[in-house]
């Protein structure tokens, strides 16, 4: 389980980014804090000002530790782009970026499938999606299903290819929740 307000960090370095060799890392986020929209459709809800700060503290998180996505793979959701685009601002990624329709119901298998599809040449990809996907994803891939409240995040390492992925093949190599204080290593 991740720590409510902290970071877990395996046995890994928590710097930990595979440049030899097929592993990979692949970062999962839970979009930010979003604000209700009563009548209007739950695909257009905005981020609140703390799912803003949140975002950039991820930023901010994801940056000073030297986890810096090659590719995003975002909901087409409102809240999830707006997720992206406030981590983007602070961690200074220059990754692709794509919005798939897809990812805004999809559930754990479901995405398992679509980040098979990556290209081979991607090193580190960063999905940013909803709960409970985003949770039961990285239950599929490590273990047990942690608690992963807005803006949480799970960096995994996986040994292999993208199309080889399956369940089980991923390792925990740290986490990362709101208001856990630490930004740097």
């Amino acid at each position: 389980m991740l720590p409510r307000g902290g970071v877990r960090v395996s046995a890994f370095c928590p710097t930990m980014v595979p440049m030899e060799g097929t592993g990979r890392l692949l970062i999962v986020m839970r979009h930010a804090k979003a604000g209700e929209l009563p009548g209007g459709p739950d695909f257009e809800r905005a981020l609140k000002s703390r799912g803003r700060s949140d975002s950039a503290a991820a930023g901010e998180w994801l940056r000073s530790r030297g986890f810096q996505p090659d590719a995003v793979i975002c909901s087409a959701a409102r809240r999830t782009r707006q997720t992206w685009q406030y981590v983007s601002e602070v961690l200074g990624a220059g990754a692709s970026f794509t919005a798939d329709q897809r990812l805004y119901q999809a559930d754990a298998e479901d995405l398992l499938d679509i980040v098979g599809e990556t290209p081979a040449e991607v090193r580190t990809l960063m999905y940013v999606g909803h709960n409970p996907a985003a949770a039961e994803l990285v239950a599929l891939l490590t273990g047990p299903e942690p608690q992963f409240p807005t803006a949480a995040i799970a960096v995994i390492g996986v040994p292999g290819e993208w199309a080889e992925l399956s369940a089980g093949d991923g390792t925990l190599v740290t986490s990362w929740t709101p208001g856990s204080g630490e930004a740097a290593a």
